[in-house]
């Protein structure tokens, strides 16, 4: 088994509503187990697209990994933010021949900073019990688990904002933007958009 390295060519940014056939495409890809993973049992081809659909809706904040251009790991964040003092969960895929090379950090870092900087008090992340990625994840980030019969629940109580937390959020999201602007096959889409 080869060895990958984490890809200098990876672009993370905050998804749009003009990603979604994006969105769909690389939950369409994911394989049965990175699938069932990521929404906690199966789940057919046709709600796969149903929720790619709809993940726009109510108050999600959704960010993408992109490697030479194509979309390989999305993160959500979604839920309570209208509440006092604001909870958010959490969702994480990640394609099975780009795990454990860091996207699904760097997904999980620009969403946790996006919480931080809108005031999220709470994070909860769930996850299948057989799931030792999310767990390794959510152990690096400091979140307190909880584990049943069949699914284990991290809990994340992000830092208020900083100057430092805003910065990374506006410089990210900035690179990010201007990577896909800048790719060719997007320049067409964006400038529609724009």
């Amino acid at each position: 088994m080869q060895h990958k390295t984490y890809p200098v060519d990876m672009g993370v940014r905050r998804l749009l509503a003009i990603d979604q056939k994006e969105i769909c495409d690389h939950f369409q890809r994911l394989s049965i187990h990175d699938r069932q993973a990521r929404f906690c049992g199966t789940v057919s081809n046709d709600a796969v697209s149903k929720y790619a659909r709809n993940i726009f809706r109510y108050d999600s904040i959704v960010c993408g990994a992109f490697i030479n251009g194509r979309l390989r790991g999305v993160a959500e964040l979604h839920g309570f933010l209208l509440s006092w003092p604001p909870e958010a969960e959490i969702a994480i895929s990640v394609e099975s021949e780009w795990q454990n090379i860091g996207i699904g950090n760097a997904i999980f870092e620009r969403v946790l900073a996006m919480a931080q900087n809108r005031g999220v008090r709470t994070i909860h992340m769930t996850c299948l019990k057989e799931n030792s990625r999310m767990r390794h994840l959510a152990t690096k980030h400091n979140a307190l688990l909880s584990i049943d019969q069949d699914a284990t629940e991290a809990v994340l109580h992000p830092y208020w904002p900083t100057m430092t937390s805003m910065t990374n959020e506006i410089i990210g999201e900035t690179c990010g933007f201007a990577q896909t602007v800048f790719e060719p096959n997007r320049q067409k889409v964006y400038r529609a958009y724009l």
